[in-house]
């Protein structure tokens, strides 16, 4: 049985794109869309694939709307996103409060909702105060943000109105430096502290096709194996083990429970998220 499948090269699945590791009892046969938030929107709108790689709060924002697909624990990216907040120049987050703020894509992009909830957490920002300005819309057309986020005017750039000093910062716009002072080393501190480590991406299956959940997470965690055992890191994934001396890309849901209950946290403050769902109950039985 064949499953279309999307998921972007990359070093925790090189394996299986190149066919060194094949799930047992079906086979996924890969399609390539580049932009991979290509592939999000029409996993989101149109139940386009069986499988597919997603950025985890667009899956939670979907789950909430009664999306017909589950989450396996395969947690293909992570990253910290302490740098993501740019401005002309670094400064104290507070000032950000009563000020415009753009934001690349959408409100619930995942990179946003973590950078939004660094500014909360380690920097006191009330979130609240701050108009989030968009320059796109949102994969998942039923979600209707707060007041405080405003589309882009039309004809109008990010990157423009930063420079001109009508955004007082933004996320996702490069050509700029961090608002955060020494933003990479802060990330790495948080995971020091107090195990802060952002998934972005997981991988979603089809309802009627989640019998071979299992399978699938398995194939997925053996090519993850293979290039964590490879001792050829990433140097983020290199630094991550050396700070936890442990697998720098964990899959299963009890090793990031944690992780996963603080951006669904960050998604209902952010008010992404109505009501809280049951960390489990997110999840297929691998």
């Amino acid at each position: 049985m064949g499953l279309r499948t999307v998921t972007r090269t990359q070093v925790a699945n090189q394996a299986l794109k190149d066919g060194t590791v094949r799930p047992e009892g079906v086979e996924l046969d890969f399609v390539e869309v580049d932009p991979l938030i290509g592939a999000f929107r029409q996993m989101v709108r149109a139940d386009e694939y069986d499988v597919c790689e997603l950025a985890f709060t667009t899956y939670l924002c979907a789950k909430e709307h009664g999306a017909r697909f589950t989450a396996l624990p395969v947690f293909l990216v992570r990253g910290f996103h302490h740098g993501a907040v740019v401005a002309r120049a670094s400064g104290e987050p507070k000032a950000l409060e009563g000020r415009r703020v753009g934001v690349n894509r959408g409100y619930t992009v995942t990179t946003g909702v973590w950078a939004r909830g660094v500014l909360a957490d380690e920097h006191g920002v009330d979130l609240d105060r701050v108009t989030w300005v968009l320059s796109g819309d949102e994969h998942v057309a039923e979600y209707e943000p707060p007041p405080n986020v405003v589309p882009l005017e039309p004809g109008r750039d990010l990157r423009e109105l930063l420079a001109a000093g009508e955004l007082a910062a933004a996320i996702g716009v490069d050509g700029f430096e961090p608002l955060l002072a020494n933003a990479r080393e802060a990330g790495f501190d948080a995971l020091r502290t107090r195990g802060h480590y952002p998934i972005n991406h997981l991988v979603v299956v089809r309802d009627e096709l989640l019998e071979h959940a299992p399978a699938i997470f398995a194939a997925f965690e053996e090519a993850k194996n293979l290039y964590v055992a490879s001792g050829e890191l990433e140097p983020l994934h290199e630094r991550v083990r050396e700070i936890t001396g442990s697998d720098p890309l964990p899959y299963g849901v009890e090793p990031n429970r944690a992780t996963i209950e603080e951006l669904i946290g960050h998604a209902l403050r952010q008010k992404i998220l109505s009501r809280r769902p049951a960390v489990d109950e997110l999840f297929a039985p691998v």
